[in-house]
Parts: structure tokens; sequence; C-alpha cells
């Protein structure tokens, strides 16, 4: 079986543009990838063409090969915008290899152990940033099933916060916590935004709320600082989403006190990249909970490393809370039940797309998501 053709499809997503790949091959069989990277949207495209000559006529099922051709041999590093556009191909790999031999391709990453996964609900708070509506929105979270939700309550901060500013964030979270009671899982997203005294005061305040983690508090590019972080927050810390290689996430976990990674199959390159960092994880006693901050090719990506991986923890899900027809693109439509995601039957990813309503959502402006922006977590919505 050869690759013979690779088309870009990039969809106008309103809060962020999807970029959509599908490899089409000599024996008639198709698959599906994503390589969504909010603003970067168009890059990836680009890139994903300026690859095509590199992965025509290889065999899908030699992802490692396909691997070395579009990631060393380019030897340009072009990091998460690099690695998305690989990823975008090497899903699809992966959807080819599973049609191909009608197995799901969880039962080609060594068998399924679970027949759903837990999710954790994002995108749900599209409200007014005061303490009154994001309780009132978790609280219809929680009534839709799921038991772990996440948020990140710091509005537009960068760097640190006035005494006000951090005491209304964290009443947002304490808002969210009285509402919900003590059972769902508080997963708090910090996106980056602080310096480490900011980071470990927050930490300190939050811990009474008990958060299941405090996610990416600094930046991912001093993985020295997060481990130190790690090792005096009172707050379990979640980070890994900004890294795209293997060697970043060996170095995070050579310093022992990050105990939840979060790879994105995005940034690394793809599924395969993605199993062995859960292997890696694994082998340090941490968890996996993979970002997954895209579209439903990524959360049926995510689904079937749940299915498989031993140590994952959680799937992250915007599905729900996405605008109504983005689920009729892909089928079946990517829900969650009773707090989980039911990890697909059918072969490959699991999923069929509409390619006709995917033209007919093309993307004619950029959309991408402004976390320092005033009212971010709106997402372009008014209510």
């Amino acid at each position: 079986m050869k690759i013979t053709a690779i088309t870009p499809h990039l969809i106008g997503n309103t809060w962020k543009d999807w970029l959509w790949v599908r490899v089409d091959t000599d024996e008639g069989i198709h698959g599906v990838g994503e390589g969504t990277v909010n603003v970067f949207a168009r890059t990836v495209e680009t890139a994903v063409r300026d690859l095509q000559d590199r992965v025509a006529g290889h065999d899908p099922f030699d992802i490692e090969a396909l691997l070395l051709a579009t990631q060393r041999d380019v030897y340009t590093d072009g990091g998460q915008v690099h690695g998305a556009a690989v990823a975008a191909i090497e899903m699809a790999c992966w959807d080819i290899m599973g049609k191909a031999l009608d197995k799901p391709v969880h039962k080609l990453l060594g068998g399924r152990l679970r027949d759903r996964v837990r999710a954790y609900a994002n995108g749900w708070y599209t409200v007014e940033r005061t303490p009154e509506a994001f309780a009132a929105a978790a609280r219809k979270v929680v009534d839709l099933g799921f038991t772990a939700l996440k948020f990140d309550p710091f509005g537009a901060a960068w760097m640190s916060e006035s005494g006000f500013e951090e005491d209304h964030s964290i009443s947002l979270v304490q808002a969210v916590r009285e509402e919900v009671g003590e059972g769902p899982d508080l997963l708090i997203e910090a996106h980056a935004r602080f310096g480490v005294a900011a980071a470990l005061r927050i930490a300190e305040r939050l811990a009474p709320l008990r958060p299941a983690w405090l996610e990416e508090p600094l930046s991912h590019h001093n993985i020295a600082a997060m481990n130190s972080f790690a090792q005096r927050s009172p707050v379990p810390v979640a980070t890994g989403e900004g890294f795209s290689s293997l060697q970043q996430f060996a170095e995070l976990l050579a310093g022992g006190a990050v105990g939840i990674v979060q790879p994105e199959p995005v940034h690394l390159g793809g599924v395969w990249r993605t199993r062995q960092v859960a292997a890696m994880a694994e082998a340090a006693h941490a968890v996996v909970a993979p970002h997954n901050a895209q579209g439903p090719i990524c959360s049926a990506v995510s689904a079937q490393l749940g299915a498989c991986v031993p140590n994952f923890y959680l799937q992250e899900s915007f599905d729900v809370f996405n605008e109504s027809w983005t689920r009729d693109l892909v089928h079946p439509a990517i829900n969650v039940v009773d707090g989980h995601v039911e990890v697909p039957e059918g072969p490959g990813l699991g999923i069929e797309i509409d390619w006709e309503r995917v033209e007919s959502h093309a993307s004619e402006q950029p959309h991408a998501l402004e976390l320092f922006a005033e009212g971010w977590e709106k997402r372009g919505q008014t209510s």
C-alpha cells in the first residue's frame, strides 16, 4: 500500500480554526488526521503541503520511516508547527492501518484495557467572570454527568496579579467548589501565566479547595523551574502540552516531581510518539492526561489512546461545548455519557467524516483563541 495524495481542509470553527487532513492510498483506503495549532492553522496547512513529496509513495504502515522522513530528514526543527503537520499525516496513517486490518487503532497499540474513558469538561465557562456565573455554569456541567471540570480563573493575567485580582480569581474557584461539592475533580488551568513566586502563592491558596491539579503554572520552556515548583507546590502539577519532543519529556520526568504529564499528540507528531511518552511516564510512576483542545478527530485519537494506555488518567473534552454544527462533521459524534467517552468500535479511529459538511464550513478568515485578551474565555460568545 502506498500514499498517493494528501489533502488539507481548513475549517472555520469560531474560536479556533481546525486543520484536518485526508490521506489517500493506491488501494482506495483513506485516513484522517488533525493538525490544529490555534493561530497557526494556515501555517500548518502550508507545512503539510511542504511535506507532501516526502510522504508520497510511503507505506502508511511504516510509521517510524515516515517520522524519520518528515522530522529527521527535514533537519530544521519547526517545533509545534512542524509537529502538527507531521501529526496530521501520521494520525491518518493509523486510521488507514486500522481500516485495512478492520481493527480499531487501540488494538494496534497494545489492545483494549477499557471500554470507556473518563473525561473532563473544558470550554464550558463562556460566561461573565463572576463567582455566580461560574458556579451556575459548573452546575450545568455536573448535571451533564461530568465528574471533572477544568477552567482558567485567572482572566488575562500575565506573570502576576494584584491582590484584588488574585482574590477575585480564587473566589471563582471557591464558588465552583461550593456549588458542585467535594465529589467532582476541579482542574485549574493557568496557561503558563505566572512567575514562580506568584504561582507558589496561588497554589497555597488553592490547596484547601482540593484541586486535582494546577496546570502549566509556569512556561514549559524552563523544565528545571517547573520541576522545582512542583517539588514545593501543595497542589499536584500537570504539564507537557507545549512539548514537541521525547527529549523534553525525558528531562521533565527525570526531575521526579511532576506526576501528571499532558502530551499533545498534535505537537509531538502524532499517535506513536504520544504512546511512547505514555510508556516513559509509566516507568516514572506518572499518569497521562493528553492535551486535547482541538476538534473531534483529536478527540477520537485521545479515546483510542485512553482505551489501551495503562496509566491513562483523563481525557480532555471540548466536544459537548462546541457549536452544534461541529458535531455533524463526524459520525459517530464524540459525546460524553455519564462523564465518559465511549471508545469507538469501528476500524481505524472509529469515525467517518462528512466531507460535504466540512467543505460547507471552510474557513474564510482566521479564528484564534487570544488567551491574554480580556474576555477570552467566552470564545467569541456573548452569553
